[in-house]
């Protein structure tokens, strides 16, 4: 678009890819937010590489070059990128940690590969590698990352993830992909086959509700240590708001991610969210 800087393009595309990141980031500090939504912006360019491209040998390349990149946006000579220069900008303002975007890079590449987890442990260990280490890198923009709140951040992430695999198990099913643990499949006597062919199967439920719980138990952790938090910290952990919602549908849909997302009006958070999340915030709670 004519005359957009490049922190209005990480703004709209985290507000058109990322929608309830987005909502969460207008809570923050206005002189932190254009980082945030960068970092945002960051995350929906490498989550998105497989969508985005034809085959998995060309998501590799993007998620190469991102790497490559590192040195110079660490550096302060960030390549010619609408993402590459605000991120570096938030990483030097806030020495952001190289481990933790090193990490992200290489949970993404692993998402080329379409290996469905063979247990829970191994989805909770993709969710944390993905979407917490986000929420960690986020509270670090914030000024927030001590330990309770890096801790509170891990739980938030874990759970923000696995409740994001839930409600996208069509999109994903439509594509020949699966993140239900391997082991729950086999207990539930689910046939993939069946959900590969786009409608529930039996077994579903079961194996939903596994991960579902998980995620509800990662909420309560998150939220135990809620009164050890910072208040700058809650822009970051807002999406315990959010995913709880979420879980609450796909359980009244009965564990079905399918009748969940015909029943649902929107992709992302609606009006009544929304006040949830101005509530959470005011109130200095997630």
């Amino acid at each position: 678009m004519s005359g957009q800087t490049p922190d209005d393009y990480c703004a709209e595309r985290v507000r058109r890819f990322d929608r309830d990141r987005f909502l969460t980031a207008l809570f923050s500090p206005s002189e932190r937010r254009a980082d945030l939504l960068a970092l945002y912006a960051f995350n929906v360019e490498i989550a998105g590489a497989r969508e985005m491209v034809s085959e998995p040998l060309l998501g590799h390349i993007r998620i190469q070059w991102w790497r490559d990149a590192l040195d110079g946006i660490f550096g302060g000579d960030a390549p010619a990128h609408q993402v590459a220069g605000p991120l570096s900008r938030a990483v030097r303002r806030h020495r952001l940690d190289r481990h933790r975007i090193e990490t992200l890079l290489a949970a993404r590449a692993g998402d080329l590969d379409n290996v469905q987890p063979p247990t829970m442990r191994a989805l909770e260990d993709y969710a944390e590698a993905t979407s917490a280490t986000v929420t960690g890198l986020a509270l670090q923009v914030l000024d927030a990352g001590l330990a309770t709140a890096d801790e509170a951040g891990r739980h938030v992430g874990v759970a923000w993830a696995l409740t994001g695999l839930l409600r996208a198990l069509p999109l994903h099913a439509a594509e020949r992909r699966l993140y239900l643990p391997l082991d729950a499949c086999r207990d539930a006597g689910l046939d993939v086959d069946e959900l590969f062919g786009g409608k529930s199967a039996p077994g579903l439920a079961p194996a939903v509700a596994g991960v579902a719980a998980a995620a509800r138990r990662r909420l309560a952790a998150a939220r135990a240590l809620r009164r050890d938090c910072p208040r700058q910290a809650i822009p970051a952990l807002l999406l315990a708001v959010l995913a709880a919602g979420y879980l609450d549908r796909i359980e009244r849909a009965g564990f079905d991610p399918f009748r969940a997302a015909g029943r649902s009006r929107a992709a992302s958070a609606g009006p009544g969210a929304i006040i949830r999340l101005a509530v959470a915030a005011f109130r200095g709670r997630f």
